[in-house]
């Protein structure tokens, strides 16, 4: 009876905006819940680093060459303010990693599609951030505070990810016939991807009902995708590109655009680690935390020594 009490005041509290903060009290399911949903988004920001990193030394100038290095910088920082906030539920960020390593752990499907051309990392700050910048606007009003906070910032930088990328597509869409056949292509294998990033269904999805609920989301998956479908249409028909959709077509008595239905089963199976990147992406990360490990352990061994020599001086 005690518990039940509990789940109806932390739901009043909830349902009257109140932000949720580290001490406390909550649900363990609601704790399990953002644990599951921090350390996923944390993993996609670090193994998002690497679709564009391939591509820093083979920027067509240094202006380019600068704006890619410090993007994924960004996207580096954002990750370290995830693992952050979700350290405040009582993880710790080797637990995370172990998992993300293991496979335990999901990152975002989107990440496990290959840049083969400049004008894909073109179209993964427009479309991909774009994708983003939707889901993480609303994150921003989670019930949760420190995955509030640490999104306002996020935010910010990711919205001028989008508009980098934009500008650089609309650049693209402008120059030559092949610079035009280029970026079309891009966007042509790109689009139904980064229409997955929003998750299933809401009928098929197991977490959102919940996860609404409580305030962590305040919308579902399919009204992100449906804001994200009507913005990006309208921004690449602005530009001259076309949409790789034969379905799509503008709803007037709804006020949005229509769309085909999107391949569930090959979402499913880069979920399940059967994608075209699945398996080298997770063996640069396997590489990259076992070449660190000298950095950690000297490290950890300077905090040691910084401890006894403060104890010494008491």
């Amino acid at each position: 009876m005690e518990e039940q009490i509990s789940h109806i005041e932390f739901q009043q509290r909830i349902d009257n905006g109140e932000k949720i903060e580290p001490k406390d009290r909550m649900p363990e399911r609601y704790r399990k819940q953002l644990i599951r949903m921090m350390s996923q988004h944390a993993h996609s920001e670090i193994v998002g680093m690497l679709p564009e990193g391939n591509w820093i030394t083979r920027a067509p100038s240094l202006k380019r060459k600068m704006i890619l290095l410090s993007k994924v910088q960004d996207e580096a920082g954002h990750g370290l303010y995830l693992y952050s906030a979700t350290e405040t539920l009582g993880i710790s960020r080797d637990e995370m990693i172990n998992q993300l390593l293991t496979g335990q752990a999901k990152y975002s499907s989107i990440f496990n599609y290959p840049t083969l051309s400049w004008a894909d990392v073109m179209v993964i700050g427009w479309l991909v951030d774009g994708a983003a910048i939707i889901n993480q606007t609303m994150l921003a009003r989670s019930s949760y505070g420190p995955y509030s906070r640490a999104m306002i910032r996020i935010c910010k930088e990711e919205s001028f990810h989008k508009k980098q990328g934009y500008e650089m597509v609309a650049t693209m869409a402008g120059g030559t016939p092949e610079q035009q056949e280029m970026v079309q292509d891009a966007v042509n294998r790109w689009w139904w991807p980064t229409l997955m990033m929003f998750g299933p269904h809401d009928n098929d999805s197991p977490n959102s009902a919940e996860l609404i609920k409580w305030g962590v989301k305040s919308k579902t998956n399919d009204e992100l995708r449906q804001s994200f479908v009507d913005r990006h249409v309208a921004e690449a028909h602005a530009v001259g590109l076309e949409i790789p959709d034969p379905d799509l077509k503008f709803n007037k008595e709804t006020g949005h655009w229509d769309f085909g239905e999107i391949d569930w089963d090959e979402f499913w199976s880069v979920v399940k680690g059967n994608g075209p990147m699945n398996r080298e992406r997770m063996k640069a990360r396997r590489e990259a935390h076992e070449n660190g490990r000298w950095v950690r352990e000297a490290a950890e061994a300077y905090a040691r020594k910084q401890r006894l020599e403060e104890e010494k001086a008491l």
